[in-house]
């Protein structure tokens, strides 16, 4: 789709710079799980961005001083060298290489860091590809003033990173963000996320997301190796037809402002995706003791007080605790008494519904 061989760049006239970008993790509310193809969706998915758990990637380049056709990278995260993460950057950029030929001709050095701990089911892979899909399209516009327009710079930008990561797709913009044809949404693609903004009651984008530490380790299953499992799921062919179910009900309750529904939903989500981890050959259990603790706590908390709070959980053991802002003190509290105490180490994070990437 946008293979581009015309973006060759005259080196000579190249001096060297640098782009950053910090872009947010999301999380999915009908959850994206079996892929097929080129990283394309078995069923569409929609999500919010988060505001305070991101990723920044700083982008460095100049001039290739040798005639090695390769990519040429040096990767850093945290200040460190991080060889495992380079590899698969630089696998990454090679498949890049018809998008943006350039890509040849340049020696780069990043630099990433996370403000959440990586690979314990925060989706750190969707802030990361997002960041670096920001980077190389304000590359390109910066070479080439390719992608002025901000709504062509967006989708390319979801287009590369969905590449890298499909959840990345959707982190490229604000508020919620929908991949995954569906013909109850114009305009929607399996190719690239779109926001989803115009047909969302106020109170949801008032809503906080409390990321509860049930663990900080490093997941036993990839979510890559966990997509590759659906493949023999006996269960996967009911559950893409279930999603495309929740998804007509969840786009209903957002617009109509229905927090009930929006709960029911979200939580039947969270459940199945780690139902399915569970029915995989071989089966594999990410959630942990705590987690479950979490739920039952938030559940007798929520019959007692009639409160619309509700949880989610990615494809990790952490739970996502979700409520609108104006019942924030009461959720305060039973956090602090409540559920702290069940975090590793009694860490977590105060996250809400956030404004999207920023160009650093």
């Amino acid at each position: 789709m946008y293979d581009n061989p015309q973006l060759i760049i005259e080196t000579a006239n190249i001096e060297p710079g640098k782009i950053a970008w910090r872009s947010p993790s999301n999380l999915a509310l009908v959850k994206y799980w079996g892929k097929y193809g080129q990283q394309l969706p078995k069923n569409p998915s929609i999500s919010f961005t988060l505001e305070h758990a991101c990723t920044d990637t700083y982008l460095e380049y100049r001039p290739k001083r040798g005639v090695d056709e390769g990519i040429a990278l040096e990767f850093f995260f945290k200040d460190e060298p991080n060889e495992p993460f380079r590899i698969k950057l630089v696998q990454f950029l090679e498949k890049m290489t018809s998008i943006f030929p350039f890509l040849k001709q340049l020696e780069f050095t990043i630099r990433s860091s996370n403000s959440f701990p990586h690979s314990a089911g925060i989706a750190s892979s969707a802030s990361s590809m997002s960041a670096l899909a920001l980077c190389l399209c304000s590359l390109e516009d910066r070479f080439f003033g390719t992608l002025k327009d901000d709504t062509a710079f967006r989708q390319k930008a979801s287009y590369v990173a969905r590449l890298g990561s499909g959840s990345a797709s959707r982190s490229i913009f604000d508020g919620f963000g929908l991949w995954g044809e569906t013909p109850i949404v114009e305009g929607s693609s399996n190719l690239y996320a779109i926001p989803y903004k115009h047909e969302v009651d106020p109170i949801f984008h008032t809503f906080h997301d409390d990321i509860l530490i049930a663990s900080k380790g490093e997941k036993s299953v990839s979510s890559t190796a966990g997509h590759a499992l659906m493949e023999n799921n006996i269960y996967a062919e009911n559950r893409y037809r279930q999603a495309n179910q929740h998804m007509q009900q969840l786009l209903s309750a957002l617009k109509t402002g229905d927090l009930e529904a929006f709960g029911r939903i979200t939580e039947s989500e969270a459940l199945v995706l780690h139902a399915l981890m569970m029915t995989s050959h071989p089966p594999y259990i990410l959630m942990r003791p705590a987690t479950l603790s979490m739920i039952e706590a938030l559940w007798t908390f929520r019959k007692e007080t009639k409160l619309p709070v509700y949880f989610s959980l990615d494809a990790g053991p952490n739970i996502h605790l979700l409520y609108p802002n104006n019942i924030k003190p009461q959720v305060d509290a039973f956090v602090q008494s409540e559920l702290i105490p069940l975090c590793e180490n009694g860490e977590y994070i105060a996250d809400k519904v956030g404004s999207g990437p920023l160009e650093l």
